[in-house]
């Protein structure tokens, strides 16, 4: 929420905003080792996804084996784990693989481009708030290799709106802390379209690899109330935020804390769960 100028998590999904790719994945890969420092904040305060989504994705795959691509603690592994399906999770962060498990999700440690399926094969393989830390091509590629005829890819993103009001205090604060960062841009619409094409371009490379069928997009829409401190315990889980000197961090949050009180101490965030997901080819 702090560094998402142009995308997911502050990425730009398969393009780099002008830097060269390799710098770009470099400051990813920075990016997303950041969250295994304080696993247990993020395993309590991420959002999780709706469960209409969850039965949507089961009921489109032949079965109920599930491949959850950068599961980081566990969060939407669960929620497939509940409706009676067959997790086995995979994520490159030591810390984050072992909050999974203590959960009860299966967890294996490694980048997707580089685990081994040692022949497994699955009905469904996902990924939720994860899919942009993955090479896009050689995701596509692992994802096909790894599902059975007919399973679906689905890759999925939440996108937040806070009340414009409420949204235009927190662009306020961003502008006024990190005047030169395009953060504070980033509140001056709703999320969603920034998401919406990070999808879009996600769904473009899927189309590329040339193994699944037309790509879909997928919408699901829905809200969680937050208190104040909710909130503040939110933020600092999202992209880039603990790369910026203490000092700065506690600026922020004083100032989203402040724009939170204003309001009320309360607020209700819409979300929109935007997925991009295709079949399995059976050839």
């Amino acid at each position: 929420m702090t560094a998402l100028p142009s995308g997911p998590e502050g990425t730009s999904e398969t393009g780099t905003g002008g830097y060269d790719r390799a710098q770009a994945l470099h400051l990813q890969r920075q990016v997303a080792e950041g969250f295994g420092a304080d696993a247990g904040r993020y395993d309590r305060a991420r959002p999780a996804y709706p469960a209409g989504l969850v039965d949507r994705i089961i009921a489109a795959s032949p079965g109920r084996d599930v491949l959850d691509v950068g599961c980081g603690t566990g969060i939407c592994a669960r929620l497939f784990q509940a409706a009676g399906c067959r997790v086995l999770g995979v994520d490159p962060d030591p810390r984050m693989a072992e909050l999974a498990r203590q959960g009860g999700t299966e967890t294996q440690v490694a980048k997707f481009e580089d685990w081994d399926p040692a022949g497994r094969t699955f009905d469904a393989v996902i990924a939720a708030q994860a899919w942009h830390w993955v090479d896009p091509v050689a995701g596509a590629a692992k994802a096909a290799a790894v599902l059975r005829p007919g399973g679906r890819l689905a890759v999925f993103w939440n996108a937040f709106d806070p009340p414009k009001d409420l949204r235009e205090a927190f662009a306020g604060v961003f502008r006024r802390v990190l005047p030169d960062s395009p953060s504070g841009g980033f509140w001056a619409r709703p999320a969603v379209d920034a998401y919406r094409a990070g999808c879009a371009r996600a769904a473009g490379v899927i189309r590329q690899a040339a193994a699944f069928g037309e790509p879909e997009e997928w919408l699901s829409y829905w809200e969680r109330p937050y208190t104040r401190d909710e909130w503040l315990d939110l933020v600092p889980t999202t992209g880039g935020f603990t790369r910026h000197p203490e000092a700065i961090q506690q600026e922020l949050l004083d100032g989203l804390g402040a724009a939170v009180d204003a309001a009320g101490g309360t607020f209700t965030m819409s979300y929109a769960t935007i997925t991009a997901t295709a079949t399995r080819l059976a050839s």
